[in-house]
């Protein structure tokens, strides 16, 4: 069933600042005018968002009958949408703090709901001042900001990763055995790519920003050149600001398949399920191949503790060196070599 929205909610949705979706599918339809109104807060990055799924499935399951809405960011519009672990989204702008409008129309959005609970999966300073816009007598607050019902102030909290704090907190609420989402709902075609039976995904590159999260293009382009040894065919896979390392790669190691570009975050989810292991670097795609189950090597330097930004899944290992100049051919031939 697909929720309708009306128009007198139309126009109010959209002189607000917040964006609204509502072609989701009803979860639960409401029994009465006292339906449970419940909002999820979390605003990204991918890896974050990614380790969060799981509390949200778990949140779901703990309100079968509830109303439940994600305030997030554009770019996880999508997954939270395919995820269907809501019935609506908005999107937040996250306006400036000079920008008095939005902040109203923030603010008169989250009191027009009557949300009776809120899960602050994102937890910082800016969530905990959402906290403050909300008129008194505020709904219960799952979270850190000072004055919630259920405040996690553990420092335990944040020692490990992402998806261990929310569980953490979600248990002050209640909520317990949450699990890692194995993202068995994204779906994508990959008949086309011309994969082989055995194929390893390779993800060498890393956001522009940050070229000291790179292993060297050569050392890359050796390990590809052992699997293909093995029987195994490389993929390598990133975004176009990528190019350059996986072309390097591919020139030196035909035949790698080369989907540089070509993937979407639901293609690599499908790779990851049936692909014999994931080589990478600490960055965003390969937080989408560890929950899958795929066993996954990630390569960390000094700048990143794979302790708390380590993808989150069942079959990961990680490797870490002061700079990745240091990370060795044989280091990382060993940690793979199980795998094969």
């Amino acid at each position: 069933m697909i929720r309708s929205m009306s128009m007198r909610n139309f126009y109010k949705r959209n002189i607000l600042s917040l964006h609204f979706k509502t072609n989701l599918p009803i979860l639960s339809m409401p029994q009465n005018n006292a339906q449970q109104q419940v909002l999820i807060i979390k605003l990204g990055a991918l890896g974050d968002f990614i380790q969060a799924l799981g509390p949200m499935a778990a949140i779901r399951k703990h309100h079968p009958n509830a109303h439940i809405t994600i305030l997030t960011t554009k770019p996880f519009e999508k997954l939270a949408e395919n995820s269907n672990y809501c019935d609506e989204i908005w999107l937040d702008e996250r306006p400036k703090f000079f920008q008095w409008k939005k902040w109203r129309s923030l603010k008169n959005s989250l009191n027009t709901e009557n949300f009776t609970r809120v899960y602050d999966l994102q937890n910082n300073d800016r969530t905990s001042f959402y906290f403050k816009l909300f008129k008194k007598p505020r709904p219960e607050w799952i979270g850190i900001a000072k004055g919630a019902s259920h405040r996690n102030t553990s420092k335990e909290r944040t020692k490990g990763q992402a998806f261990d704090g929310h569980a953490m907190t979600l248990g002050l609420a209640g909520i317990n055995n949450i699990e890692i989402d194995p993202l068995l709902w994204m779906k994508a075609d990959v008949s086309n790519f011309g994969l082989t039976d055995k194929y390893a995904l390779i993800v060498p590159g890393s956001a522009p920003q940050h070229p000291y999260k790179r292993w060297s293009s050569d050392r890359y382009t050796t390990i590809c050149n052992e699997l293909i040894s093995k029987g195994v065919q490389p993929v390598l896979i990133g975004t176009e600001s990528e190019s350059e390392i996986t072309t390097a790669i591919h020139e030196e190691c035909d035949g790698a398949l080369n989907l540089t570009g070509k993937t979407s975050l639901e293609h690599i989810a499908v790779l990851a399920r049936n692909a014999q292991l994931a080589l990478g670097n600490d960055t965003g795609p390969m937080h989408i191949i560890a929950p899958t189950g795929c066993p996954s090597v990630i390569l960390f330097s000094k700048h990143s503790n794979p302790v708390r930004h380590a993808p989150k899944g069942n079959r990961v290992k990680t490797l870490q060196v002061d700079d990745m100049e240091d990370m060795s051919l044989g280091m990382v031939s060993m940690a793979i070599a199980e795998y094969l």
